[in-house]
């Protein structure tokens, strides 16, 4: 039974010239970038090329990229940074946020270091701007909003320019979790007013265990991880020369295949989509996942119209089909308490129903989606 994997919001299969670049520098570049003799001076060069090369292709500066263990580190560093460092009293966020952001900030907000608000969220997935403006308007304190701009989960697309200008206009620093969005949209944060954002590999075909951050010039973060003067005193700890070498030449084929891909998975999430809704009328599709238009073309999210009993095992079903998908994120999928964006989106009625999250990459066939669709039609008539 071959695998049909649909679970590329989670993690996606490393490109082959990755694994042969990776195994390369694990041979030629192992010496410690931090030495000042050749074995060091080769292994820093490594480094030094894949940042200009990163930066470039997100339109900054090398030295406002900093390279990390991926998207969870880098949330992370930049909310406590913030509080501790710049002095930022008032968060703002929303409630279906990834939890590597809303988990710091509620820890924080226990531990009385800072203020949190939530926005309010519509239905779609995109957070209510009357009232991100209300909090913004009513807050006299040194503030920082974090919105993702992809939600991991129902795809939905949040508008930058829209954010960040509305952030910018009241002197709040904004923060973008962006780990389901580099890779797959050409981004140039230098023309973008966003201060933070955060990238992981392995969501774009790299390795797992590096992504990087991008910090823009002149806002006073500083390391908050001690220790030597690596990535420019902003993490401390001997860099991982081959994944960061993985991770560039995970962005040399995608850029070089970007524009083909966008348009190959956008025509085979329409389809998924159309087979979906002609096999069970009565789909409907949380989020903006539905409109290609307002989410990305990488993930859909779907309720299907099966009764309680059925959704209890149809995600288990799926998995003995050899059908690799999610109930909501992988990180929630095992989690007694479901999706946190779908209890936020969806009623509890709503929620009785099973909703699934398939995520593509363009390793994905019309094929498999038909292999999806007759899987599904079998449980549903069993």
């Amino acid at each position: 039974m071959d695998l049909i994997y649909f679970d590329n919001a989670a993690t996606t299969s490393i490109y082959p010239e990755v694994i042969e670049a990776m195994r390369d520098t694990l041979h030629e570049d192992f010496g410690n970038p931090s030495s000042v003799h050749a074995a060091g001076r080769s292994a820093k060069a490594k480094v030094e090329s894949a940042r200009k090369y990163i930066a470039k292709q997100m339109g900054v500066l090398p030295k406002e990229i900093i390279f990390t263990s991926g998207g969870t580190e880098g949330d992370n560093t930049v909310m406590h940074a913030a509080s501790h460092q710049l002095g930022i009293r008032h968060f703002i966020s929303s409630p279906i946020e990834h939890h590597a952001v809303l988990h710091i900030l509620e820890h924080m907000a226990k531990q009385g270091q800072i203020h949190l608000d939530l926005v309010k969220v519509l239905p779609s997935g995109l957070p209510d701007m009357d009232d991100l403006k209300r909090l913004l308007r009513n807050s006299d304190e040194k503030k920082m909003v974090s919105l993702m701009h992809v939600n991991n989960e129902v795809g939905t697309l949040l508008d930058l320019e829209a954010v960040g200008n509305l952030c910018h206009a009241h002197n709040a620093l904004f923060h973008t979790d962006s780990v389901q969005s580099i890779g797959h949209f050409p981004l140039d944060f230098g023309s973008l007013p966003v201060d933070f954002a955060v990238a992981s590999a392995h969501k774009f075909h790299g390795p797992k265990g590096i992504g990087f951050s991008y910090i823009k010039k002149n806002t006073g973060l500083s390391g908050i991880i001690l220790g030597g003067s690596q990535e420019r005193g902003m993490r401390a700890g001997t860099e991982a020369v081959h994944n960061i070498v993985g991770m560039e030449t995970a962005f040399h084929v995608l850029y070089q295949r970007m524009e083909a891909d966008a348009l190959y998975l956008k025509e085979l999430k329409t389809y998924c989509l159309d087979q979906l809704q002609a096999a069970f009328p009565g789909t409907t599709f949380n989020g903006a996942s539905g409109d290609i238009k307002k989410s990305t073309y990488t993930i859909v999210n779907a309720r299907l119209p099966m009764d309680e009993k059925k959704a209890k095992l149809l995600a288990f079903n799926l998995d003995l089909q050899g059908v690799c998908c999610s109930k909501g994120s992988a990180c929630q999928s095992g989690s007694e308490g479901g999706s946190h964006v779908l209890q936020n989106l969806l009623s509890a009625e709503q929620n009785k129903a099973p909703s699934l999250r398939f995520s593509f990459s363009a390793y994905n066939t019309k094929k498999e989606i038909d292999r999806l669709i007759a899987i599904l039609v079998d449980y549903a008539k069993s």
